[in-house]
């Protein structure tokens, strides 16, 4: 996707296989063979996006990093493959100036830090939901890859940019807090003149759930509010110029939302 000058290029990092009751106890696969492809799974990418807008080359979010979470039939995550990626678009790790975390969860943040918490993008500021990092990082009862704490909890404050309100990382690269998910997820606007594209985290999982509005994650910490900020991401992308694409969309396209009597999703 390019969007005036600026470059969006998607990365999958690894795969992320959901079962129906990763979305609900509720749900079910029937009437969504074409999601829950095989053997009765959704297979979908964890999801990282590379924006270069000439002057900056920014990473949204950090994958899983090379390990493996297994939570049986509603979830598995294998990462593993984000370096590759940048590899093949011709990006090295100290190229990355820096690395935005729509939220903490272990396929967000696994590729900041190596197995000895020593950063893996070491000329990158790393921003973050200061919120977030209340939950995840200085609460010792909320689970995080131990490497991974270790490293936020000694970062150079200098590259550390916790926020709690909208901010400007550059020039067409904003930031919107879209809590819920988890309490400071945030999602980025890439934006020029009158085009734009959100990349959402997992503010939206799947597009499904813009005619699922029941349909939520197992992740989500306050699922009223992740239903409400659903509701209102998509309505922004019923707009002309305004593409979305989350972390875990299949085969991590670009789409939009077709308003109407019977909005429906055009990826």
């Amino acid at each position: 996707m390019r969007i005036g000058e600026i470059d969006i290029h998607p990365i999958a990092d690894g795969t992320f296989r959901a079962g129906p009751g990763y979305f609900g106890d509720h749900v079910t696969a029937h009437g969504h063979e074409d999601l829950f492809t095989r053997y009765g799974k959704a297979w979908l990418p964890i999801g990282c996006f590379l924006v270069r807008t000439g002057s900056r080359v920014i990473l949204i979010d950090a994958g899983m990093g090379p390990e493996m979470r297994d939570d049986g039939d509603r979830r598995l995550l294998v990462g593993g493959q984000l370096l590759v990626g940048l590899r093949a678009a011709g990006v090295g790790v100290e190229e990355i100036d820096a690395v935005i975390c729509t939220h903490l969860h272990a396929d967000h943040c696994g590729w900041l830090f190596d197995a000895t918490a020593a950063a893996v993008f070491p000329n990158a500021e790393i921003w973050i939901g200061a919120p977030d990092w209340q939950h995840f990082v200085q609460d010792p009862n909320v689970w995080m890859f131990d490497h991974i704490r270790h490293g936020l909890q000694n970062v150079d404050g200098s590259r550390l940019r916790l926020i709690a309100d909208d901010t400007t990382v550059a020039p067409g690269v904003d930031i919107i807090m879209t809590p819920g998910h988890t309490p400071g997820h945030l999602s980025v606007i890439v934006s020029s003149g009158a085009h734009r594209v959100l990349i959402l985290g997992d503010a939206i999982v799947c597009p499904v759930q813009l005619d699922e509005p029941t349909w939520r994650s197992i992740g989500d910490v306050d699922p009223d509010l992740a239903a409400r900020v659903r509701e209102r991401l998509f309505r922004e992308l019923e707009g002309d110029n305004t593409y979305g694409v989350g972390a875990h969309f299949p085969e991590l396209r670009f789409g939009r939302v077709l308003a109407g009597q019977m909005r429906r999703w055009i990826g």
